[in-house]
């Protein structure tokens, strides 16, 4: 549980706690989706980071425990594909056992999670959170970027949910318009009773490599609609503000579904959430053009410097991105880029 603090807890500049925390630990990945690391530009001969460049657990453990200190209580190991990072348990662990931390979840496609999941499951890992775009065995390898087999991370889904994790596992499906919407029904299907919470993503402008446009999103309230007509739901209240899911019951005891709608209907407002890159950048925003970078301050082994850096960058944060495209605002991208272009990668900061 969040212990006592001894100075105020900071916000930003529309008055929002900063409570989330994701850390992306590899900014390598196995698969190489169309909408986020296509394999026209992420090809092998791309020059990804050095290992040597990524911070260590140690300096990962140091930002994550000083970030507690200013209000985080959740953290989110992402990727790239975090379980590519050797010895990711030993992270989780460390995370676990740090003072106001009530929460580390990890986001993976679960390609390899069948062999990393005693390890996590004993070093503390408190959540789960599986990317699944498709059942379909074609769609999943279009998706994927024919990389893997989607009965592999089915396996391990159905194993994970044997052993049990505190906090729950999810599955988040990215929908895209004339890709994968006739998943959605089949995915349903497949996990209510599971016990394995289902939740749908907008498809979102994130980056600069998906060729985004708004005729391609599937409003959540489409995908409600369709689902509902089958099972019938009823909405559940918010767990906590800040939650970017709106949740809902199947009427029959089937389980929960959840929706993400950034496009549709964005929720800045709440957003308590900054990222940290393999490398050391801190961004606070998805769609952000450009972070901090914290090595130098990290390099004065002054956790005073570091609290003091990271208070100012949250206590400066204006960022609103989604609703600003929402309302169809011509207002600078997050981290004050104007072009798209400029915009940080996905796989780079994590989802």
């Amino acid at each position: 549980m969040r212990g006592e603090t001894t100075r105020a807890e900071p916000r930003d500049r529309l008055a929002r706690p900063w409570h989330d925390l994701r850390i992306s630990v590899m900014d390598r990945c196995n698969f190489r989706c169309p909408y986020c690391m296509p394999q026209s530009v992420f090809h092998d001969d791309f020059a990804f980071l050095d290992p040597a460049a990524r911070l260590d657990f140690e300096a990962i453990t140091r930002i994550a425990r000083v970030s507690a200190g200013l209000g985080v209580s959740k953290l989110r190991l992402t990727g790239g594909e975090p379980l590519l990072r050797p010895g990711l348990s030993d992270l989780v662990a460390r995370l676990v056992a740090l003072d106001g931390i009530d929460d580390v979840a990890l986001t993976t496609n679960a390609v390899l999670l069948s062999r990393h999941l005693d390890a996590l499951h004993a070093a503390g890992l408190t959540r789960l959170t599986i990317s699944l775009d498709a059942l379909d065995p074609v769609i999943f390898s279009r998706m994927s970027g024919g990389r893997a087999q989607v009965e592999t991370v089915l396996a391990a889904i159905d194993q994970a949910a044997e052993r049990g994790f505190p906090g729950g596992i999810k599955i988040n499906t990215v929908i895209q318009r004339g890709v994968n919407e006739n998943e959605i029904l089949p995915l349903v299907a497949r996990f209510r009773h599971s016990g394995v919470t289902l939740r749908f993503i907008e498809y979102m402008d994130v980056g600069t490599r998906n060729h985004w446009s708004q005729g391609e999103v599937v409003p959540s309230a489409e995908l409600l609609s369709r689902i509902a007509e089958t099972w019938p739901v009823e909405a559940l209240a918010p767990l906590y503000r800040g939650e970017v899911a709106r949740r809902y019951r199947f009427m029959d005891g089937g389980g929960e579904i959840g929706f993400i709608s950034s496009v549709t209907a964005p929720f800045c407002g709440d957003c308590s959430r900054a990222r940290l890159s393999s490398e050391g950048q801190i961004f606070t925003c998805l769609f952000a053009s450009q972070g901090t970078d914290l090595r130098p301050v990290l390099a004065q082994n002054s956790d005073d410097a570091l609290e003091a850096l990271l208070r100012a960058i949250w206590q400066g944060r204006t960022d609103r991105y989604s609703e600003q495209r929402h309302d169809g605002a011509p207002a600078p991208r997050a981290g004050g880029a104007h072009d798209p272009q400029e915009r940080i990668e996905m796989y780079y900061i994590g989802g």
